[in-house]
């Protein structure tokens, strides 16, 4: 399976109009690729909170459209990363959608974890509630958002759903870039998946993004890693991996907390 991550630069000086743009045209040069990434919230930037509210879009807006097309035009299946939804009842939510290669919707998470504490994010955007998941003729995948990645309970709810490759769209600050690479090679050996994590580049409200978008494998090894500037990394990989993984080394079989209880009988 080969997988293009798009690590497009976020900057303040280049319209949401003309990256969308940009973006399709990166998307386009993947033709080839079975699966292509974007990182989070690429339209407007992960920490531009001053902007949420006047870039908010419907799921059928403009990044939807833009997107579709794209991955038809490619052939590709695209994870589009993520922008400002807004819904119906007028809630923000920070919302991916993923695209078959025909250009139809096949999924859509709104992200669970929200960051900022008390301001942003957090207290900006409603939370989503639902792990999704999505089989591709490959593999399943995992949707998670940036600081879902702090959260292993969610991931080994994914992989409770069959997921075998997590895929996380970012963006992520330089001033903790470490943090970074090192949950998602955790992320990849506790539930022995491939991870595959796109943040961009460029600088978000004055935050400068870390890049180092990374893929890993189910024993934690990193099988590519971009530098901190606008680049697509693209990697091939074996699925078929995660199946051999799990059956050599068995950890996942050998849980005990975090699982049903079953019903007890009479004593």
């Amino acid at each position: 399976m080969r997988a293009s991550l798009i690590q497009i630069a976020v900057e303040p000086d280049e319209s949401i109009n003309s990256r969308r743009e940009r973006a399709a045209s990166l998307i386009a040069a993947q033709r080839g690729a079975d699966l292509v990434v974007l990182p989070e919230l690429w339209p407007v930037g992960a920490f531009a909170y001053t902007e949420f509210e006047a870039e908010a879009e419907p799921l059928h807006g403009p990044t939807h459209e833009v997107m579709a097309k794209a991955a038809a035009d490619a052939g590709v299946w695209l994870h589009a990363g993520s922008f400002v939804e807004r819904a119906d009842d007028g809630t923000l939510y920070n919302t991916t959608l993923v695209f078959t290669p025909e250009g139809e919707r096949a999924a859509a998470y709104r992200k669970i974890h929200r960051f900022g504490f008390d301001k942003g994010e957090a207290v900006m955007m409603g939370a989503g509630e639902e792990l999704v998941t999505l089989a591709l003729p490959q593999t399943t995948l995992g949707l998670a958002t940036c600081y879902d990645l702090r959260f292993p309970e969610m991931f080994r709810g994914l992989v409770d759903a069959g997921a075998e490759t997590l895929v996380v769209a970012a963006g992520w600050p330089e001033r903790r870039r470490a943090h970074w690479s090192l949950l998602a090679q955790a992320r990849a050996v506790e539930n022995q998946a491939f991870v595959l994590a796109v943040g961009s580049a460029g600088t978000h409200a004055g935050i400068q993004q870390a890049g180092h978008s990374i893929v890993v494998d189910p024993w934690g090894q990193v099988l590519a890693e971009a530098g901190a500037d606008e680049e697509v990394l693209t990697v091939e990989f074996d699925p078929a991996e995660v199946a051999t993984t799990r059956e050599q080394f068995p950890a996942l079989k050998d849980r005990r907390l975090g699982l049903p209880v079953p019903p007890r009988g009479p004593a």
